[in-house]
């Protein structure tokens, strides 16, 4: 097996140079590294990635903790990974997307290990168990998400309040008054208290009294099978209703299949938008959906500064960041129809 010592007798330097090289502790000058790594590659030498971290004190890796068990991945989820994928080789470090359940033991597993600097986290509850454990430990975290109660906690999130208005003022514009906002989340058995699902759905209601306007919330498994059910039955349930709000990437295309299997028409019958959902999603039915689009990148690339700021300065400021969607135009809204 090729060594150290046979490395520094190729390049004619110390050992304790090749050491330095291989670990990144010390800064070699370019001309040195580069005969080094000359060296390493005509004798086939491998570097060692776990003790070099051990050298630096640091392993220059970050945890995205995705809860795959429980949240099915979606076109939106991936614009967080590749995004903050990228923006985490930008700064020298490597994201390892951790895909396990939502419980507090899965997440002090990973960061108790050592192996990571740091922990994203994606999909927060309003009460969720990886906080406060994450609190008592060691390793430094960042959300993107909030929980019920975030002060304290550095996190970056989308602005449901802020998305939520901006669908129903452009729904109420067109003289649509009877609304109804679908879910996923905890109401439809698969994900407890979940941050997104449970502030839209808190933001609705309000804009629907502030407003004098008739708002009713229902959920639906995030599933097109159920999706395509829940549009078929639509109309029976909910004769009055004009406006479609989905906060369901998955059960979307579905509902929109169903509807038009009902015999109701989009957006002629029935005006729809997507919330916080992506092109791709909105481009797999007909009609292609309006909606308004996650900030899935800005949030991934955000999200990776703030948990290296974290790792390297503990000491700053937490942030604390909410960005709304943007509205996306589509071909399924339309001006209310007229009250029979």
């Amino acid at each position: 097996m090729v060594t150290m010592h046979d490395v520094a007798a190729r390049a004619n330097v110390s050992v304790a140079t090749v050491s330095f090289v291989v670990n990144g502790t010390k800064s070699i000058s370019s001309a040195t590294t580069a005969r080094v790594e000359q060296a390493m590659r005509e004798l086939g030498y491998r570097r060692n990635p776990v003790g070099a971290a051990l050298a630096r004190g640091r392993t220059k890796i970050i945890g995205m903790l995705y809860p795959a068990l429980q949240r099915p991945l979606s076109g939106t989820v991936g614009g967080f990974f590749t995004s903050a994928t990228a923006r985490a080789r930008e700064r020298g470090y490597q994201l390892v997307l951790w895909p396990i359940s939502n419980e507090s033991d899965e997440a002090m597993a990973l960061a108790d290990t050592g192996l990571v600097d740091g922990v994203l986290l994606m999909e927060v509850q309003l009460n969720d168990h990886r906080v406060p454990a994450l609190i008592a430990g060691r390793t430094p975290f960042a959300l993107i998400g909030r929980t019920a109660e975030p002060e304290g906690l550095a996190y970056v999130d989308v602005d449901f309040g802020a998305t939520v208005s901006t669908a129903v003022e452009t729904l109420a514009a067109l003289g649509h008054r009877d609304f109804c906002l679908v879910t996923g989340g905890s109401r439809a058995g698969r994900f407890e208290e979940h941050g997104p699902a449970e502030r839209s759905r808190a933001a609705f209601l309000a804009d629907m009294e502030s407003a004098g306007l008739t708002g009713t919330v229902r959920y639906c498994l995030e599933d097109s099978r159920e999706g395509r059910a829940f549009g078929r039955a639509f109309r029976d349930e909910l004769p009055d209703a004009t406006a479609l709000l989905l906060l369901n990437e998955h059960a979307a295309p579905g509902i929109v299949i169903g509807l038009r299997e009902a015999g109701v028409r989009v957006p002629d019958d029935l005006s729809i938008i997507s919330l916080g959902s992506s092109a791709h999603m909105a481009n797999m039915v007909d009609p292609t959906l309006t909606f308004l689009r996650s900030p899935a990148d800005e949030l991934g690339r955000l999200g990776v500064d703030t948990i290296i700021d974290r790792i390297e300065n503990p000491d700053a400021e937490l942030p604390a960041v909410l960005i709304p969607c943007e509205m996306v135009p589509g071909d399924s809204v339309a001006a209310a129809p007229p009250r029979t």
